[in-house]
């Protein structure tokens, strides 16, 4: 058997934000205000969040710093994902006024800043931020820098989706990463999923960013796996271009299988379809 180790992503941010910088120059004024799969938000509100997500990170990861009235925890899994929605809201409002061309020149920097936090960061340090969607409450460095790269890596994937244009960061260098860091949130997701021990599903990710991943019970509980023994009790495959947005976005499982036309399941199907509501950002 064979269990997944830490995702290095810190080498990446470079050249993921080198491609979102040449993706929003390439972008004409209606570009800027096209809708996109963030149903709330236009293309200009995800380039403004990005920058967010970026000043946030070096202001609390570089800076220490912690903003005054800041709450010192959360009570469940939904207040902290509530609390962050609202300043996602807060900011995304207060930015509307930036034009197009300031927001270019302030991801130019803080890409450059936070790619440098990253880079010197010690990946088996405790992290800033846990990564809740894993269920977890205390987290390493390299987990917090994997989920933001998904992070990263899925906003530019929307807005290339939005304005219609081909995006080389669907290749395996720049999106394997992404695909394995969701897939650390199988052994969650089925946290409340009775199986005897042995029981095994896999998921498998079609296309050259993809690959195979298990989740296992034991006697303590769901395990992630890239190999195992025996056949698995369910199969679950998904093309690398639904894969990202199906672990994006909360889908109901009476829903996914006809919005996403690639899955197949094989095998125990109830078993299986529990991979379809797995999210793997904070929703």
């Amino acid at each position: 058997m064979s269990t997944p180790g830490p995702i290095l992503a810190s080498p990446l941010f470079r050249e993921l934000h080198g491609h979102l910088l040449d993706l929003l120059r390439t972008l004409t004024p209606e570009d800027w205000h096209r809708p996109t799969v963030c149903s709330a938000w236009c293309v200009k509100d995800i380039a403004s969040h990005l920058l967010d997500g970026d000043l946030r990170r070096l202001s609390a990861q570089r800076d220490g710093y912690t903003p005054p009235g800041a709450p010192a925890g959360f009570e469940s899994h939904e207040a902290l994902a509530a609390y962050l929605h609202r300043l996602n809201a807060d900011w995304t409002a207060a930015t509307r006024r930036l034009s197009p061309r300031t927001l270019i020149r302030l991801l130019e920097v803080s890409g450059e800043e936070v790619a440098e936090v990253f880079e010197s960061a010690d990946p088996f340090a405790p992290a800033t931020f846990p990564v809740g969607w894993a269920g977890e409450s205390e987290s390493l460095m390299w987990f917090d820098i994997a989920r933001e790269y998904t992070e990263r890596w899925h906003h530019q994937r929307q807005i290339a989706l939005a304005v219609g244009r081909p995006t080389p960061i669907d290749g395996r260098r720049l999106y394997h990463p992404v695909l394995d860091t969701f897939l650390r949130a199988l052994p969650f997701t089925y946290r409340g999923v009775a199986a005897p021990a042995g029981t095994t599903v896999l998921v498998t990710i079609i296309g050259e960013a993809g690959g195979d991943w298990f989740v296992r019970r034991t006697a303590e509980g769901w395990e992630l796996l890239y190999e195992t023994e025996g056949r698995p009790d369910s199969t679950v495959a998904i093309d690398q271009s639904d894969a990202w947005l199906l672990f994006t976005k909360r889908t109901a499982r009476s829903t996914a299988r006809a919005r996403f036309p690639s899955i197949r399941v094989e095998g125990d199907t109830d078993l299986g379809e529990s991979v379809l509501e797995m999210i793997s950002i904070m929703s």
